[in-house]
């Protein structure tokens, strides 16, 4: 059975995630990387992410993004999990809904990872 990666914080994200360009990383760092790449890898969560960050108020309902994606709640349930275990989004529920945030830090962090004039460590 696979061993589940603790969700990082922004603060350990970035102190752990040097550039994959600057050298090479440590296990830990290839681990929590490939993670988030992994979560990233499949159309529909790259979808389900750019609905979350493009809504007016920066949260979306799982309610509303059932219909755009053409999928089941259940599925899309189980795509937000994977999002919210690699530290993409954050989940807040309100009654029977979950509502999902974008983790700005993170994919910030995610997306200095491969910048190559990133030097910061």
């Amino acid at each position: 059975m696979p061993s589940s990666l603790p969700v990082l914080q922004p603060a350990e994200l970035a102190a752990c995630c040097s550039p994959v360009t600057a050298g090479i990383v440590s296990d830990e760092t290839a681990e929590t990387l490939a993670r988030m790449f992994k979560a990233l890898s499949d159309p529909t969560r790259v979808k389900l992410l750019s609905m979350i960050a493009a809504a007016p108020d920066g949260e979306a309902c799982i309610c509303d993004m059932t219909e755009p994606v053409g999928l089941s709640q259940p599925t899309v349930s189980h795509h937000m999990k994977l999002l919210v275990e690699a530290g993409l989004v954050t989940r807040e529920q309100r009654g029977k809904w979950a509502f999902y945030r974008a983790a700005p830090d993170v994919l910030r962090s995610l997306a200095a990872a491969l910048n190559p004039t990133n030097t910061a460590g």
